[in-house]
């Protein structure tokens, strides 16, 4: 362990898209910080990949170094228990003052904070906080119309009295900064920070709203679908002009949603206000990174950006996201990382393949604490420092049930038509094969999906980069297919269990 353990900041908004970055060429976004950040500062991972694409599974493994199947955390209903590692308990349990403010989706809320944090922030204000979106049916119009489940509300306004549409996540900035400014003397400070944005409903405020020039945002992935309302093509790519190549989920999220009138310009204004989302998160982090400059902090912290996965924001025709699917928009994520002084780093954008299981490695590697159990990340440490040899030859997402898997059909979310996540839900709940377990193996060159109930699916990243040719039964590819199967057996038996560190007596 180092003489002198550095601060950690990990700043974790929720379904933040890769490709919502400025330095990674998006001419529409607006993302200074982190720009600057990447060409300063740190190394910002063009290939960063979740492990699930939904909220808690997807923390549970970054938490822990695991991905889902190890322990069966699939849903969002099953969490961290007690007797499973968690980075947070690890990191407070080997001196660090560890402060959460944001969402939890990761330990269960019947547990309580107290063995991973030593505050779990409240804000002291609660007044003053905007009602969160998804308690308020005004800016959804009517149940049979085209934006009840559309997530889209808009530009926001900003209440009499106040500078900003103040939600939980300005609370939690605050909340930090002052943190930061009140840091525990001698003790090294662990700041956690899972915020909502870019979360839908896809609603932001001024100036962020009109900082973004829809006309710069780059062309959706086309809906491959003819419209059931009007006959009309809403476009496609290529030969393929139905769903028959994609998962049956999304055809369902496709029909369910009611987005199929929706013209180019209303995608692009909800895309705009994604991006708005996006530009309002990079201002916050901004503030965070200011906060410990002046408190003579920064130097001495490591950071870490990342979010827990994507968003569909139009592609397909989709909206959310779902959690079996693994396009792109959805598993690969922002991931930003500095180290503190002293450790070797190369400012710059990394192409190398890396996973979110990737952070409790790179952290135990960073504090030279044994975690004391056994994981499946990787150090970044070589890669911050320059090291251009390969991280990882292939990534890997997963979610989906088995039929009769009833605890996995989140009936505990109450699923009703009223619901903004209905048309997933009513998926979810049902024994079709629809929520089918899948699994993803990606290397660099091509995707493969592996599905119990219907086909699979196999794409070539370098000719299709947006996913739209299903070439499973392509003769031309059976080799890379061959390939990737076997790479994925691999990592099944390589990560399918992990063996207690402490025996039991045979007595």
């Amino acid at each position: 362990m180092p003489d002198r353990l550095p601060h950690i900041l990990i700043f974790n908004p929720d379904q933040w898209r890769g490709d919502v970055l400025g330095h990674m060429g998006n001419p529409a976004a607006v993302t200074p910080v982190l720009d600057r950040f990447a060409q300063t500062d740190g190394v910002s991972f063009a290939n960063a990949f979740c492990q699930n694409p939904v909220c808690t599974p997807s923390r549970c493994s970054f938490m822990t170094g695991w991905y889902p199947h190890v322990r069966g955390h699939r849903t969002m209903f099953h969490m961290l228990r007690p007797d499973e590692p968690m980075l947070l308990r690890i990191l407070r349990a080997n001196g660090y003052f560890v402060w959460w403010g944001g969402k939890n989706d990761v330990v269960p809320g019947q547990n309580g904070y107290g063995d991973y944090c030593d505050v779990k922030y409240a804000p002291p204000q609660p007044q003053r906080l905007l009602t969160n979106l998804h308690r308020l049916t005004g800016w959804r119009g009517a149940p049979d119309g085209d934006n009840y489940y559309s997530f889209y509300a808009g530009r926001r306004e900003i209440p009499d009295g106040e500078t900003v549409a103040y939600d939980s996540d300005w609370a939690m900035i605050d909340g930090a900064i002052e943190q930061i400014r009140n840091a525990p003397s001698g003790q090294p400070l662990c700041i956690y920070l899972p915020l909502n944005y870019p979360h839908p409903p896809y609603a932001v405020e001024e100036p962020w709203y009109s900082q973004i020039d829809p006309a710069l945002i780059p062309d959706r992935t086309p809906t491959p679908a003819q419209s059931p309302r009007d006959g009309r093509q809403a476009g496609a790519l290529g030969s393929q002009n139905d769903w028959s190549g994609y998962p049956s989920l999304m055809k369902g999220l496709y029909d369910g949603q009611q987005m199929q009138s929706w013209s180019e310009e209303r995608l692009r204004e909800l895309r705009r206000t994604y991006y708005g989302m996006c530009a309002r998160v990079d201002h916050q982090f901004g503030m965070v990174l200011d906060a410990l400059k002046k408190a003579g902090m920064y130097d001495d912290t490591s950071v870490f950006f990342f979010s827990d996965h994507g968003d569909y924001t139009g592609e397909y025709g989709l909206v959310e996201k779902a959690q079996n699917t693994f396009q792109d928009c959805l598993t690969r994520v922002p991931f930003l990382v500095k180290p503190p002084a002293g450790t070797p780093v190369q400012p710059r954008v990394s192409d190398a393949l890396v996973e979110l299981i990737d952070l409790p490695a790179t952290v135990y590697a960073l504090t030279g604490i044994e975690p004391g159990y056994d994981h499946f990340g990787r150090s970044l440490l070589p890669l911050l420092a320059g090291e251009t040899a390969s991280h990882r030859d292939a990534v890997f997402c997963e979610g989906g049930r088995r039929h009769g898997e009833r605890q996995s059909m989140e009936l505990e979310s109450n699923g009703r038509p009223e619901s903004l996540y209905w048309p997933r839900l009513r998926l979810q709940m049902a024994e079709g094969p629809e929520h089918t377990k899948a699994v993803m193996c990606r290397t660099a060159l091509h995707k493969y999906v592996k599905r119990f109930y219907e086909q699979d699916e196999l794409y070539d990243l370098q000719t299709d980069p947006r996913e739209t040719r299903n070439l499973i039964n392509d003769s031309a590819y059976r080799e890379a297919l061959s390939t990737l199967k076997e790479r994925m057996l691999r990592w099944y038996m390589e990560t399918c269990d992990v063996v207690p560190h402490e025996p039991d007596r045979r007595q």
